[in-house]
């Protein structure tokens, strides 16, 4: 059952069960509708307490439910009569209590949580509010302030931050021995939440609100529209708020927002290795790890955060020391912001072992290289690497866009590399893109996924090809918005499109931040196999013979004067007008709908075909390396679920008339045209 409901005395003890993390389901609602009339019915109850199976309390509604009509029980009207029902409920915290699970909590009398508890109302993560009186109950407990923060946020407190804002009553290693023991006069006397009187409105804590929310997660309407609803607690009375807020949720719960977040969150937790990927996983509790840069420091973090022994493997001791002031530096910036203490710190270093010599990683199970983005660098590294390594040691190439079948044929056995493609910062970065060579074995794969699940990464199996999937789409991107460059804007036109668009910054200030001599020396390593019927822009080559490398020079697209903020360059404008003018090229002058339709096509189309050869293996898999890799905005689902908000016929469409001016660039995605021709969206396909 999905409730349990059990006598102790005279206590009614309630029990959500619905494994794993007892999410509110109809089911759930149904039990907790058959416990109400129990409690109603049985003599000698002085009391209801409300807990969770296993480590969760209630983690919110059942978001599978949310793209069908609600059907009744409503969890609103379920949080509504255990307020109102005469038997008082005591809730037990023993676990995470998110959204419903809080909204339930609240219309407790008593609230006593573990210490490992949270609870919090995360649903604008969603593109939703609270809809059973989270945005009504939370401020009348805790105040306007603190209620506004965590709703508009989303952000979730630990029990004890939770105590101490008065939204829990007590923190008891034993919620439900406690609650059982509370006396019956204190119980049945405690202050209901729909009694306590309204907030007072708290004019600066609401602006705070919505400038973060301009901040953090501009365009986004649900977390407008919870502080609106938050605001209203001030002057509205509880029964019309309440009714307010549910006509919200329901509103909102079937928008584009709310669909693509939802599609967002399903996609992650179901990344994971396919189902015909049976092999069990090689030992990795000691990587070696080639490389201390920025990249190699960041991989060989991740792996002490998950607990695994890391070789850093450089080249000489000048290299040793600028690796270890490298993970240094990140360890102290996690204890600065209180990711951890003064013991996690020593006992990451102490699993740490930084060295020149590659024989000190000879009993590692897993080595990864994380070296200069150069096909012979990588092959003489292996080559190392396999005279110290035991045969089945993994053999994991970080890299970008280069091809790993030709690294792996740098090693006696092939089988036994794969590709780990990290994105920076990879301590923080959740997207691991695992590249599967041609010859790379059922095992080796396996443990790709398996370390994915170790790192807490979201894995995306990808086929090799220049740039994998990410990478690939990123370079059409550019290649786009330098074409619109070219042919009439401004990298700062092109920029402001793109972030109106929702990412949080267009595709030249993020190459300012990378660098364009990055860019400039894969372009270099391109030159022998490039189409000579595709047209290329040189205008970036001209950057780099300038100097302009980005904010590590001062000056990229944008100038950065003292470092400070970004300023337009004239100059860079002008050297679109005389590229243009020896091409032989009448510019015109796009507007902000025209370059965001033409970049976003040639994106689509990019990834359409990504998906036809096979290099990606879903929709949805792009969608995941779109949002967590290259900062597609989230609330839109990822490229592919965006293209299937426009429709596949009116992207063919468009795409066609774009042929017309560049029949190679704009060539037409065989996948597209044949979605268009059966009828099914791409996510169908």
């Amino acid at each position: 059952m999905a409730v349990g409901c059990r006598r102790e005395g005279t206590a009614l003890i309630v029990t959500l069960d619905n494994p794993p993390v007892n999410a509110i389901g109809l089911a759930v609602r149904q039990g907790l509708v058959a416990a109400l009339e129990r409690a109603a019915s049985e003599e000698g109850v002085s009391r209801v307490v409300l807990m969770g199976a296993g480590r969760a309390f209630a983690a919110g509604g059942d978001a599978r439910e949310f793209d069908a009509p609600a059907v009744a029980p409503h969890l609103n009207d379920v949080v509504n009569a255990i307020e109102a029902c005469e038997v008082p409920w005591v809730a037990a915290i023993n676990g995470v209590a998110l959204g419903g699970g809080t909204e339930l909590a609240l219309a407790c009398r008593v609230r006593i949580a573990a210490p490992s508890a949270q609870l919090g109302l995360p649903e604008v993560t969603l593109g939703i509010v609270p809809g059973s009186g989270g945005t009504q109950r939370l401020p009348r407990l805790v105040g306007m302030a603190k209620a506004v923060e965590m709703i508009s946020s989303g952000r979730a407190v630990t029990a004890a931050e939770a105590e101490r804002i008065g939204l829990i009553d007590g923190v008891a290693d034993d919620p439900l021995t406690v609650a059982l023991g509370l006396d019956v006069g204190s119980v049945a006397l405690a202050d209901r939440v729909c009694d306590l009187p309204a907030p007072e409105l708290d004019a600066e804590a609401l602006a705070a609100a919505r400038l973060s929310v301009a901040k953090k997660a501009p365009q986004q309407v649900a977390p407008l529209r919870a502080i609106e609803l938050v605001e209203q607690t001030a002057t509205v009375p509880l029964a019309e708020g309440l009714a307010v807020e549910r006509e919200a949720f329901l509103t909102l719960r079937v928008g584009p927002q709310a669909r693509a977040l939802r599609h967002v969150f399903f996609a992650e937790r179901a990344a994971k290795a396919p189902e015909w990927l049976t092999a069990e996983p090689g030992d990795f509790s000691h990587v070696a790890v080639v490389g201390g840069g920025t990249m190699g420091a960041g991989i060989a973090y991740a792996l002490l955060n998950a607990g695994v022994r890391v070789t850093l493997l450089e080249n000489d001791a000048e290299g040793v020391e600028r690796a270890r002031a490298n993970v240094g530096k990140i360890v102290e910036a996690s204890m600065k912001r209180g990711l951890i203490d003064a013991a996690g710190a020593e006992d990451r270093r102490a699993r740490l072992v930084l060295s020149q010599d590659y024989g000190d990683a000879a009993e590692a199970g897993l080595a990864i290289e994380a070296a200069f983005e150069s096909v012979e660098v990588k092959r003489s590294i292996f080559s190392q690497l396999q005279a110290v390594l035991a045969p089945e040691a993994v053999l994991a190439s970080n890299n970008s866009y280069l091809d790993l079948d030709e690294i792996a044929r740098s090693v006696d056995d092939p089988s036994r590399v794969v590709g780990l493609h990290f994105f920076a910062p990879a301590h923080i970065m959740k997207l691991l893109e695992i590249v599967r060579g041609e010859a790379t074995s059922d095992r080796v794969l396996a443990t790709g996924f398996a370390l994915a699940k170790r790192l807490k990464k979201i894995p995306v199996l990808a086929g090799v090809c220049d740039g994998f999937i990410g990478n690939r789409i990123l370079a059409r991107y550019r290649e786009a918005a330098d074409t619109v460059f070219m042919d009439g804007s401004t990298p700062w036109e092109v920029d402001e499109a793109m972030v109106e668009f929702g990412y949080a910054m267009g595709p030249y200030e993020a190459q300012d931040l990378s660098g364009l001599d990055i860019a400039h020396a894969n372009r270099r390593r391109q030159d022998a196999t490039r189409d000579p019927a595709r047209r290329y822009i040189p205008i970036a080559d001209r950057m780099v013979e300038l100097g302009k490398l980005g904010r590590k020079t001062g000056a990229g697209w944008y100038r950065y004067p003292g470092g400070n903020g970004k300023v337009e360059d004239p100059i860079v404008a002008d050297l679109a007008l005389e590229e243009a003018h020896f091409a032989g090229i009448t510019r015109t002058d796009y507007g902000a709908e025209d370059i965001r339709e033409r970049l976003l096509l040639a994106m689509i189309n990019e990834a359409a075909d990504i998906l036809g050869e096979g290099i990606a293996q879903s929709a949805r898999d792009i969608d995941l390396v779109t949002v967590f890799g290259y900062g597609f905005p989230r609330w839109r689902g990822g490229l592919m679920h965006y293209a299937d908000s426009l429709g596949v016929p009116a992207i063919v469409e468009k795409l066609q008339r774009l042929v017309q001016e560049d029949p190679v660039a704009w060539k037409v995605s065989p996948v597209l045209l044949d979605c268009a021709a059966r009828g099914v969206t791409l996510a169908e396909r």
